[in-house]
């Protein structure tokens, strides 16, 4: 049962941070949900920092230099989060507006900051950050990773810095899941293997480092392959 909870957490977890993962959209649409009130929480910055995003559930923040825009980023009632980027945009400025405008990134991040104003919409800014049940589940798959790997029985395929390393290193939590089907104490199949002079042959943590690596060079490869296919929609990535 723990099995099957372990692999229900994970999936919970990827399907959130998927449905709230931040997606690009026009200005239009930006301004749209802004004037129809369909905008619970709102950011601006200049740059996308997705140095993490290859954890378990990604991580993606929104980076600001001090000046609003020209990204604006935005969630709507549904808990998801959009954005789109401001710089380019043409918009019609009055005299009494131009001196306000030097404040922002240019004339569509202050004509929508306008816009939230009109709204009343001006006080809800907050950072974009996962969901706190992705945060949570994070949080509880990593402890009970540590809890069996350290003071659970010993594992049969591999050693226990190799497990490690294959769960940390691999992206997006897969490394968890092979560890769940696989070994011991989860797989009943998992089997020590034995060497021609009898000791258990067991693969090592330099070996772990070395498939987590690889694996995650297949898997942001194949990303990359696949978001070109099939588009912002099914597989976002801000930047």
């Amino acid at each position: 049962m723990l099995r099957i909870a372990v692999v229900l957490l994970w999936l919970l977890a990827a399907a959130t941070a998927w449905w709230t993962a931040p997606r690009q959209q026009s200005y239009e649409q930006a301004t749209a949900a802004v004037t129809a009130g369909r905008v619970t929480a709102y950011q601006w910055g200049d740059h996308w920092d997705d140095g993490s995003a290859q954890r378990w559930f990604g991580d993606y923040s929104l980076q600001s230099s001090g000046t609003p825009g020209p990204i604006f980023a935005w969630r709507t009632p549904d808990a998801r989060w959009h954005w789109t980027d401001t710089g380019g945009v043409v918009v019609p400025v009055d005299a009494t507006d131009a001196a306000d405008d030097q404040q922002y990134a240019g004339p569509g991040a202050a004509a929508l900051t306008r816009e939230l104003k009109a709204a009343g919409l001006d006080d809800a800014d907050s950072d974009v950050v996962l969901p706190t049940a992705v945060v949570a589940i994070a949080t509880v798959l990593g402890l009970l990773l540590l809890g069996v790997l350290i003071a659970g029985p010993a594992p049969r395929l591999g050693t226990r810095w190799y497990w490690f390393w294959v769960i940390t290193v691999v992206p997006y939590g897969l490394g968890l899941l092979v560890w769940v089907a696989r070994e011991h104490p989860w797989s009943r199949s998992a089997a020590v293997e034995l060497a021609p002079d009898g000791t258990p042959r067991r693969d090592r943590g330099f070996l772990g480092l070395g498939v987590g690596l690889l694996s995650a060079l297949v898997i942001s490869v194949a990303v990359v392959l696949l978001r070109g296919a099939l588009g912002d929609t099914w597989l976002p990535h801000p930047g």
